[in-house]
């Protein structure tokens, strides 16, 4: 469960401009160098952690979404990626060995990898932790001039896009994505259009894909033992059965005469 203090952001398309403010601080904030000269036309990639889409006549955010319970963190098996309390989920690339799991595990495809270092490591928005520890907000956030980024606790923000919804009916698809989707993310987001139409992922279940990784996991033991069990049963019996065999067929040799 979150605990009370854990920060969020939340995103809301119905007041987004496309200005970009907010990508621009997180290249500032990351020392990231510049990779397009349309903001609305870059892609995420290892220089790049957070991005604005126009999608139909909406402009739309692309950034790790800091899942509750997040399968990248479980897919890392030197425990690279970690689930901080404060709610980013953070990097340490000193433990990272660049197996990658965690862009595959990922379930919004955010994760990038450094395919052009020697010694490459994987990026991406770690929600300005070091800025939280000092009680700021993140950097995206302090620069968005709309209100289209929100900064604060998860349930407050929550909060925050209810009250939204209610004190402007028909303006939103009532839905705050983050809330269920993949068990929950930190990030979330409301619109007047539906997930889809954002251009993320619909439907996606409410179970976070880790929980159902470590499922998988804690049966393998019972299914290692059952099988040690098996293939040691089948082993006795054949052995048994040669022994059986070899004892019977000298019982009924017939002794040789002198």
């Amino acid at each position: 469960m979150l605990k009370p203090q854990t920060k969020g952001l939340l995103l809301d398309t119905t007041r987004c401009i496309g200005c970009g403010a907010c990508a621009l601080a997180c290249k500032e904030r990351n020392k990231l160098p510049k990779t397009s000269d349309d903001v609305l036309k870059d892609e995420l990639s290892d220089k790049t952690y957070s991005v604005v889409k126009q999608v139909g006549p909406r402009y739309v955010r692309r950034m790790c979404m800091h899942c509750v319970t997040p399968s990248c963190a479980s897919a890392c098996p030197v425990a690279a990626l970690e689930k901080s309390a404060a709610g980013p989920v953070i990097y340490h690339e000193s433990k990272c060995m660049g197996c990658r799991y965690c862009m595959i595990a990922c379930p919004f495809g955010i994760p990038k990898y450094e395919w052009e270092k020697k010694a490459p490591l994987v990026r991406k928005c770690d929600l300005c932790a070091d800025r939280l520890e000092k009680g700021l907000k993140t950097g995206c956030a302090t620069a968005c001039p709309t209100g289209a980024t929100s900064f604060g606790d998860r349930d407050a923000l929550i909060a925050e896009a209810k009250e939204r919804f209610r004190a402007n009916p028909g303006r939103y698809n009532e839905h705050i994505y983050g809330i269920e989707e993949v068990g929950g993310t930190s990030v979330l987001i409301i619109s007047d259009g539906k997930a889809e139409e954002l251009g993320y992922p619909a439907g996606l279940d409410g179970t976070a894909p880790a929980f159902l990784t470590w499922r998988v996991l804690n049966i393998i033991p019972d299914i290692v033992m059952t099988s040690a069990v098996l293939l040691g049963g089948i082993y006795w019996i054949r052995n048994r059965r040669d022994e059986v065999e070899a004892a019977e067929g000298s019982h009924h040799e017939t002794p040789k005469e002198h």
